[in-house]
C-alpha cells in the first residue's frame, strides 16, 4: 500500500470496499468515489429493479433499504434511501436490500409485493419497486404502523399512472388494526371470520349501508399475511465483527479521493491539507452538483465515524447536535425530549420537527445531515431562517486555530452560498437552545406542492414576552427566499420590541417588513408579488398561531376571535376515504370467461418484484456503445461552427456525428410533416435541438466528452417564447387559421334580447413526468442491413419508417419492438424519434449496438410538451343563461416545428363547447411558431383546453348573470339527438345521466349549504364545490388511423400467442387484449400470453393513442380469434367433450391452419373540415365529477375535501382497470390545473428541469374522499364487447377542482370587499390563489410597470 502520509493515521487503513447486497458479501477491490448505489447495483451487479427516474432524490423511483447495526443500542436500523444519490463508497459495513431481495414470481412474493399488485396499485410498474422498498423498509422499522407512518414513508415517493388511491389502498391492510384483526382471526379458516363473524367487526362489509362494489375490487382475504419473523436475518458477520465500522478508508478513483477519517484531528488535518475539500454525509446536495453541474470535487470526506461530529448532547440551555446528525436522527432526539421536559421548555423543538414533515421526502431526511444544511447555505432552506431566528450557537474547529463558536445570527451568511466559516474549519456541532415560558417559536413554508418540496418563502419568527403579558420583550424573523441568502429582518425586530402582540403592532410589522424585505420585480424565483406577499401573510398566520397558544398558555383571553381563528392552522393529511362503484359479473357468465371481471393488470407481480424489463433493463449487449447529446443552448441562431476534436481525443470515444453525415433528405425528419431536422445543420430555433451525437464506451465517458463539444452560435432576433409574442409577431405555421362554422353567429350577437360577454383564458402546458424517459436500444444484424430498434415509443412502426428514412434501408430489414413503456401519456407518441433514430443511425453506421436512455433534464429539455392554450370568447346569452352563440379563437403554441400541433388543434376546435349545446358558432384556430421545444400530444390532445374555454365562458356568465356556474351548466347540457358543431348527432347521450347521479351521490345540495355556513364562519379559510361535466369523442381525427392488426398463433400445446399493434404503457391495453381472446377463444386467460409489440409482427400500425388503443386493437383480435373458432368448430362438434389441447391437436393433424390475423377499419367514420360534414367520432364517451376545496387565503394553499366521479364506460372489459385510468388520469389533471407549472426564462431557458423545481401531485394530494363510480346499463354498440374507451376522457374531470378553487376565491373576495368577476388562469398554483384572494396584506405591495424591468420568467 506504500507509505501513509501522517494524516492518515497509523492505524488501520482499508482501501477496499465490503458490503452486502441481498444478503450476499460483494467485495469491491478498486472503487471509484463517484459511482453511486443505483449505478453499481444496476451496471456492476445488474440488479435492474432498481429504477433511476431522476438521479436528484426526487422521484423515489431508485429507493432500496440500508440496514446497519448499531453497537451502542445492540439492534439493526432500517433505512430507506435514494440508490441515485448514495455513493456506493458509503456503503461500506452496511447491508442493502433491493426490490430482487425480499421476494420474487419464481420463488415467494413478499406481502409488500402481492398487495400493492392485487390492489390494482401498478400500473406502467416504473416507480413500483421504489414504493414496494418504501412501504418494505417501513415495515422493518415499525411494528405498529399508523397511516401517518404510511404517509410519511412516501412522501418522497413519485407516480404519474395511479393517482395514488389503489395503492395506499392495498397498504391499508397493513396498518396495525388490520392486521391484527386479520391474523387473530386466520386459524379458523372460515376466510377471516370467527364463529361466522368478521374480524373487521363493525367494518365488516356486510354492515356496509352502501351499495358500493369497494370490497370486490380486489380479494383482501386472498392476501398473504406478513409475518415479521420469515424475514431475511441482518449479515452476521456485519453485527459480530465491528472491523468495518473503525476502519480509516481511502477510496482513490480518477478524479476524487474519497477518506473516511476515525478521529476528529484526523479530520482536522485532512481539511487543514485539503482546504477544499467537501465534507459528505448523505450526498444529497453534492451528488446533484456532480450529476447536474459536472461539479468535480477532488478530496471528499466522510466524517460519519466522528464521535463529536454524530452525537445529540444534553447541555444547561439545550441541547448540542453534532453537525453529521442526519434529520431522522435528529427528529428521533427531538421527540425524546419533548416526551420528557416540560411543554413549554421544548417549543422550538416542535417547530423543528413539523418543519421536518415537509423537508424534502423521507429518503433524503434519512440521510441528509443538518450540518450540511447549514453548510450548503440555499437562500430557500427549510431550517436555516428557524436557526437564524433563535440564532443558534455553531461549534467550529480546525488544526491551525483550534475551536471557535459563532452565531448563526445576520453575518453569519456573506454572500449567496457563503458564509464566515474558514476553509480550513469544520463545523463540529449546533446548539439547539430550549425555550422559556415566554418564548415562542413558530414556522411557516409555503411551496408548490406541501409535500417534498423547496420552499417559495419561509417565514420562522421567534419572539418572548414579558412575564405574564402581551408585550414582546425581543423579537427574532428569520425569512428564507427573500434574498440570496437566509434572511433576519433586525430592523423590524427592533421597532417590535415593547409593543404589545395585537393588531396595531402587526400595522407596524407590515410596514417595516415591506421596507426591509424588496424583491426586485427581475429577482431570481419569480412571483415577487407573492413572496412579498407572503411575508406577511406568514406573519399574521404567526400571530394568530402565538395570540391562540398565549390565549390557552397564561393569558386567559381570548386574543383572536374565532372568526379568524383558523387562519392559524396548515393542512394537514388524513386517511383517506374511497368507495368504487361497478357492475359485479360473478356467476353470470362462465368461468373462464374473463370478460368483465376485476382482474390485476398482467404484468402487475413482475413490476413489483422488479423482474419486469424496461428498454434500459435489457442485458448489455458485446461490444455495445452509448450515446450522448449534444444539445443547442440558444434559442434563435446562427451556428456558425461544431468542432468535436477534444471530444474525440478522449479514451473511449468512438465517433461524433452531425448534419455533416447526412444528406439534407436523410436528415429532414418529422411527425406528418418533414419540417425538422435531425442534426441542426445551419439554425438553431429552440434550445435542446440535437447539434450532435457523441458515441463512446460507457455513459459517463460519452456524456463527459458531448460537454466538449464546441459549438459557436451568432444569436438572431426575435426570440419569441409566448403565444403574446407569436400573436404580435404574427408567427403562426402557415396552414393556419383553420375554423368550423355553424349556424348564425353574428345574428345572436346583433339580437338586443341576449347578453354579450366577452372575455378570454389561459391554459399552461404541463411535463409528461413518465418516471422512464426516452430509452433506445439498437443492435445491428451485421448482414442486409438489418437492425433491430428497442424503444419505448407509443409508435414503433413511426420509429421504424423513419429509420428507414434516415438510413436508406428499406422497412423489411427494420424491426421496431416495444415491450413495455415506463409511462407515455403521449409524450412517446411522436417525440421518441429525436432518441431512436441517433441511436439507430449510429448502430446502423458503426456496425455496434447502441444504447441511449435520456437522463431527466435532458428529456424535459428536448421533448416537448402539453401545449398551452390561449383562447378568446364571446358570447351572446338569454337572461336565463341559455347559450345562444359563441365566437371563438384558440391559440396554441406549437413550438419550433409542427409535430402534432394541428391536429391537436383540431380536437380543441372540435371540444371548444365540452359538454354545452351552442346552437350557432363561429371557432377559428391558429398554432404559433415559437422558439421552445416542439409541443406534443398529451394525454386529451388539446380536448382538455378546448373545454377549459368552454367551462372559464359559462363562468363568466354566471358571474355576470349574477348565477351559481352549476345552473349555467345544467341548463346547457347537450340532450339526445342534439346535433354538434362538427355536424354529428349525439345517440346514446348519456350525460343527463351522469351528471344526475353525480349530483345524487355527491350530496350536493347539502353540502352547498354547509359550505355557505363554513365560509361564514372563517374569513381566512374558503371552501367552494363545483360539478363539471364532459364529453369526450373518440376516434383518431385523421382517418387512415382508425386501423388496426392482431396476429392469433395457436401452438401444438395449446398455448396461444398473441400479438397486436398496440403498446403497452401501463394502461392495461394487453391485459385487456388477453380478456377479449379469452371470451373470444373460450379458454382460460392463462393459456394466452403476450411478448412485446413488434413490426415484423404486426406491421403498418397506428400510435398507441387518442383513447383507441383498446377498441381498434380489441376488434382486431377479437375477428383473428373468430377466424380460429371457426376453424376449429367442426373438431368440437365431433369431440363435444374434448379439452382445447384435443381439438387443437386434432386440427393440426388434420392440416389445418392455426393462427390469424385480425383487421379492424372503425365504419363510416371521416369528417371534412372544408365542407364541414362527415363523422369525426365514432361514438362519446361522458361522465361528471363534483369537487369540494378548502383555500388558505393567506398561503394560497389548498387541499382538496372530497370528489365523486360517474363516467359513462358502456360495458367495461375490465373495470379494476377502467377505474384505475379514471383515477390515474384525473390526478394527471389535477397537477395539470393547480401545481404543475412550466418555468421559462424570456430567452427560451427551461428552469423547471427535474421533479426539484416541477411538481406533479404526490400521495399528499389525493382527494381526502375520492369516489368513482361506472354508470350502469349503458352498453356502447360501437365497440368491442360493447365496451368504452378511457384513457383520456376522465382527464379533464379534474378541472372541477379549479373551479371549486375559483368558487372559494369568490367567497374570500366577498368577504374582502372588491369586485367577484376576477380572472383565474390555469394552473391555480399557490401563487395565482393568493394573488386573487385580494385583502389588506395584498393591497400594500406595489405593482411594478410591465415593461419596465425583464421578468425572470415568462408564461409560455
Amino acid at each position: 500500500m506504500g507509505l501513509l502520509n501522517l494524516d492518515e493515521e497509523s492505524g488501520e487503513v482499508s482501501t477496499e470496499l465490503v458490503f452486502y447486497v441481498n444478503g450476499k458479501k460483494v467485495v469491491e477491490k478498486n472503487p471509484d468515489p463517484e459511482w453511486t448505489l443505483l449505478w453499481y447495483l444496476r451496471k456492476k451487479l445488474r440488479l435492474t429493479g432498481t429504477k433511476l427516474g431522476c438521479a436528484e432524490g426526487g422521484c423515489g423511483a431508485c429507493t432500496v433499504m440500508i440496514s446497519k447495526y448499531q453497537r451502542k443500542e445492540k439492534k439493526v436500523v432500517h433505512l430507506a434511501v435514494n440508490a441515485c444519490l448514495a455513493p456506493v463508497c458509503a456503503m461500506h459495513g452496511l447491508a442493502v436490500t433491493t426490490v430482487e431481495g425480499i421476494g420474487s414470481t419464481k420463488t415467494k412474493l413478499h406481502p409488500v409485493q402481492e398487495r400493492i399488485a392485487k390492489a390494482h396499485g401498478s400500473q406502467c410498474g416504473f416507480c413500483t419497486p421504489g414504493i414496494v422498498m418504501s412501504m418494505y423498509t417501513l415495515l422493518r422499522s415499525c411494528s405498529k404502523i399508523s397511516y401517518s407512518d404510511m404517509e410519511v414513508a412516501f412522501q418522497g415517493n413519485l407516480c404519474r399512472c395511479t393517482g395514488y388511491r389503489a395503492i395506499i389502498e392495498g397498504y391499508k391492510t397493513f396498518l396495525e388494526d388490520w392486521e391484527t384483526t386479520r391474523i387473530s382471526s386466520e386459524p379458523n379458516g372460515t376466510n377471516g371470520k370467527t364463529n361466522g363473524v368478521c374480524g373487521l367487526g363493525k367494518d365488516c362489509c356486510k354492515n356496509k349501508t352502501d351499495d358500493s362494489e369497494t370490497e370486490f375490487i380486489f380479494d383482501r382475504s386472498s392476501f398473504l399475511p406478513y409475518d415479521p419473523s420469515q424475514e431475511p436475518i441482518f449479515p452476521p458477520e456485519l453485527k459480530l465483527y465491528s472491523l468495518y465500522d473503525e476502519q480509516y478508508l481511502i477510496f482513490r478513483g480518477g478524479k476524487t479521493t474519497w477518506y473516511r477519517p476515525t478521529t476528529i484531528e484526523s479530520l482536522l488535518n485532512l481539511k487543514k491539507k485539503y482546504p477544499d475539500a467537501k465534507i459528505v454525509v448523505g450526498n444529497t446536495e453534492v451528488g446533484v452538483e456532480v450529476k447536474f453541474k459536472h461539479c468535480v470535487y477532488p478530496v471528499i470526506i466522510m466524517p460519519t465515524l466522528i464521535p463529536e461530529l454524530n452525537s445529540v448532547v444534553e447541555i444547561d440551555n439545550g441541547l448540542t447536535v453534532g453537525a453529521s446528525v442526519t434529520l431522522m436522527d435528529l427528529e428521533l432526539a427531538l421527540r425524546k425530549y419533548i416526551e420528557v421536559l416540560p411543554t413549554y421548555k421544548t417549543r422550538t423543538f416542535v417547530t423543528i420537527i413539523e418543519m421536518l414533515n415537509w423537508f424534502a421526502g423521507k429518503q433524503i431526511r434519512n440521510v441528509a445531515a443538518i450540518g450540511g444544511n447549514i453548510m450548503t447555505g440555499s437562500p430557500i432552506s427549510d431550517l436555516n431562517p428557524i436557526l437564524m431566528a433563535l440564532k443558534v450557537k455553531l461549534n467550529l474547529s480546525s488544526a491551525k486555530d483550534g475551536n471557535r463558536s459563532v452565531l448563526m445570527d445576520e453575518h453569519f451568511f456573506t454572500s449567496y452560498r457563503r458564509n464566515i466559516v474558514k476553509p480550513d474549519e469544520v463545523l463540529i456541532s449546533v446548539e439547539i437552545p430550549y425555550t422559556n415560558r415566554f418564548q415562542y417559536v413558530k414556522a411557516f413554508k409555503q411551496a408548490k406542492r406541501r409535500e417534498d418540496d423547496i420552499s417559495i418563502v419561509t417565514a420562522a419568527i421567534n419572539v418572548e414576552f414579558e412575564d405574564y403579558n402581551n408585550k414582546i420583550k425581543y423579537i427574532n424573523l428569520g425569512f428564507g427566499g427573500m434574498a440570496p441568502v437566509t434572511k433576519l429582518a433586525t430592523k423590524t425586530s427592533e421597532a417590535l420590541k415593547g409593543l404589545k402582540w395585537n393588531e396595531e403592532m402587526l400595522e407596524v410589522a407590515y410596514k417595516e417588513m415591506l421596507e426591509e424585505l424588496p424583491l426586485s420585480p427581475s429577482a431570481p424565483g419569480g412571483n415577487i408579488l407573492y413572496r412579498r406577499s407572503l411575508t406577511l401573510s406568514l406573519f399574521l398566520k404567526a400571530y394568530l398561531k402565538i395570540a391562540k397558544e398565549m390565549s390557552k398558555d397564561y393569558v386567559h383571553e381570548d386574543l383572536v376571535v374565532p372568526y379568524h381563528s383558523s387562519g392559524a392552522e396548515q393542512f394537514h393529511g388524513a386517511l383517506p376515504k374511497s368507495a368504487q362503484y361497478f357492475e359485479l359479473v360473478g356467476d353470470k357468465q362462465i368461468r373462464s370467461d374473463a370478460v368483465g371481471r376485476p382482474i390485476q393488470h398482467v404484468s402487475a407481480f413482475k413490476q413489483t418484484t422488479g423482474e419486469a424489463i424496461y428498454c434500459d433493463d435489457m442485458p448489455i449487449a458485446e461490444n455495445e456503445l452509448y450515446l450522448a447529446f449534444v444539445l443547442s443552448t440558444k434559442a434563435h441562431a446562427k451556428v456558425i461552427s461544431i468542432n468535436a476534436e477534444e471530444a474525440l481525443k478522449e479514451p473511449g470515444v468512438v465517433a461524433f456525428f452531425s448534419a455533416k453525415d447526412l444528406t439534407p433528405e436523410q436528415n429532414a425528419i418529422g411527425a406528418i410533416f418533414h419540417d425538422e431536422e435531425l442534426f441542426i445543420s445551419e439554425k438553431v430555433t429552440s434550445q435542446g435541438q440535437t447539434i450532435g451525437v457523441v458515441i463512446a464506451e460507457d455513459q459517463q465517458t460519452a456524456q463527459a466528452a458531448a460537454r466538449k463539444v464546441k459549438v459557436e452560435y451568432e444569436e438572431i432576433q426575435p426570440i419569441i417564447i409566448t403565444i403574446e409574442d407569436a400573436i404580435e409577431h404574427k408567427s403562426f405555421y402557415k396552414q393556419y387559421p383553420k375554423g368550423i362554422k355553424n349556424g348564425n353567429v353574428q345574428a345572436t350577437f346583433d339580437d338586443p334580447n341576449n347578453i354579450i360577454i366577452e372575455s378570454e383564458c389561459r391554459m399552461g402546458g404541463q411535463e409528461h413526468f413518465y418516471l422512464e424517459t426516452h430509452a433506445a436500444f439498437a443492435i445491428p444484424k451485421k448482414e442486409d442491413d438489418e437492425l433491430e430498434i428497442y424503444c419505448s415509443s407509443q409508435h414503433p412502426t413511426e420509429i421504424a419508417k423513419l429509420a428507414s428514412h434516415v438510413l436508406h434501408v428499406p422497412m423489411n430489414r427494420i424491426v421496431a419492438r416495444v415491450k413495455r413503456m415506463g409511462g407515455g401519456f403521449g409524450g412517446k407518441e411522436a417525440r421518441g424519434m429525436l432518441i431512436a433514430l441517433p441511436v439507430a443511425f449510429a448502430a446502423h453506421k458503426l456496425q455496434r449496438p447502441v444504447r441511449c436512455m435520456l437522463d431527466r433534464d435532458e428529456d424535459m429539455l428536448m421533448t416537448g410538451t402539453r401545449h398551452p392554450f390561449l383562447i378568446k370568447y364571446k358570447a351572446a346569452v338569454t337572461k336565463e343563461g341559455i347559450i345562444m352563440g359563441a365566437k371563438v379563437d384558440i391559440f396554441n403554441n406549437g413550438g419550433y416545428s409542427l409535430d402534432l400541433s394541428g391536429p391537436v388543434l383540431d380536437r380543441a376546435l372540435f371540444h371548444y363547447e365540452n359538454a354545452y349545446y351552442i346552437p350557432n358558432c363561429e371557432v377559428n384556430g391558429y398554432v404559433c411558431k415559437t422558439n421552445l421545444p416542439s409541443n406534443t400530444a398529451f394525454r386529451g390532445f388539446g380536448g382538455p383546453q378546448g373545454m377549459y374555454g368552454a367551462e372559464c365562458m359559462i363562468t363568466d356568465i354566471a358571474y355576470k348573470l349574477g348565477k351559481n356556474p352549476d345552473d349555467i351548466r345544467k341548463i346547457n347540457l347537450y340532450k339526445e339527438n342534439h346535433i354538434t358543431h362538427y355536424q354529428q348527432t349525439l345517440t346514446y347521450c348519456t350525460l343527463q345521466r351522469c351528471w344526475d347521479e353525480c349530483i345524487e351521490k355527491s350530496n350536493m345540495a347539502q353540502r352547498k349549504m354547509d359550505i355557505e355556513n363554513f365560509n361564514k364562519q372563517n374569513r381566512w379559510r374558503k371552501r367552494g364545490i363545483s360539478i363539471v361535466p364532459t364529453k369526450f369523442g373518440i376516434a383518431f381525427t385523421e382517418k387512415f388511423l382508425n386501423q388496426a392488426g392482431a396476429l392469433v398463433i395457436i401452438y401444438l400445446d395449446g398455448s396461444v400467442l398473441l400479438s397486436h399493434g398496440g403498446t403497452e404503457m401501463g394502461q392495461g391495453l394487453h391485459t385487456k387484449m388477453l380478456q377479449v381472446a379469452s371470451r373470444a377463444l373460450g379458454v382460460d386467460i392463462s393459456k394466452i400470453f403476450i411478448s412485446d409489440t413488434s413490426t415484423d409482427k404486426v406491421p403498418n400500425t397506428s400510435a398507441t393513442a387518442a383513447s383507441a388503443g383498446s377498441d381498434l386493437n380489441g376488434m382486431a383480435v377479437l375477428e383473428a380469434c373468430e377466424i380460429l373458432v371457426k376453424r376449429l368448430q367442426p373438431y368440437k362438434e365431433k369431440n363435444p367433450n374434448g379439452t382445447w389441447e384435443n381439438w387443437v391437436s386434432a386440427a393440426y393433424m388434420d392440416r389445418v391452419s392455426l393462427s390469424a390475423t385480425g383487421f379492424h377499419a372503425t365504419p363510416d367514420i371521416g369528417y371534412n373540415f372544408a365542407k364541414n360534414e362527415g363523422r369525426a367520432f365514432n361514438y362519446f364517451t361522458f361522465g361528471a365529477a363534483c369537487s369540494e376545496v378548502e383555500i388558505d387565503c393567506l398561503s394560497g394553499d389548498h387541499q382538496v375535501i372530497r370528489t365523486d366521479i360517474v363516467m359513462d364506460l358502456g360495458e367495461s372489459i375490465n373495470p379494476a382497470i377502467d377505474i384505475g385510468q379514471i383515477e390515474g388520469g384525473f390526478m394527471q389533471g389535477y397537477g395539470l390545473f393547480t401545481i404543475e407549472e412550466l418555468i421559462y426564462s424570456p430567452t427560451g431557458t427551461l428552469y423547471s428541469r427535474g421533479p426539484g423545481a416541477y411538481k406533479i401531485p404526490g400521495f399528499g394530494d389525493i382527494p381526502q374522499e375520492f369516489n368513482v363510480s361506472l354508470l350502469k346499463g349503458a352498453p356502447n354498440h360501437r365497440a368491442v364487447y360493447s365496451s368504452k374507451a378511457v384513457g383520456e376522457p376522465p382527464l379533464f374531470l379534474a378541472s372541477s377542482i379549479f373551479f371549486a378553487i375559483k368558487e372559494a376565491i369568490k367567497a374570500a373576495r366577498a368577504d374582502a370587499g372588491v369586485p367577484l368577476e376576477f380572472r383565474l388562469d390555469s394552473p391555480a398554483t399557490s401563487a395565482r390563489i393568493r394573488m386573487a384572494c385580494e385583502d389588506h396584506i395584498t393591497k400594500k405591495i406595489p405593482e411594478s410597470k410591465p415593461g419596465s424591468f425583464m421578468p425572470w420568467n415568462v408564461v409560455p
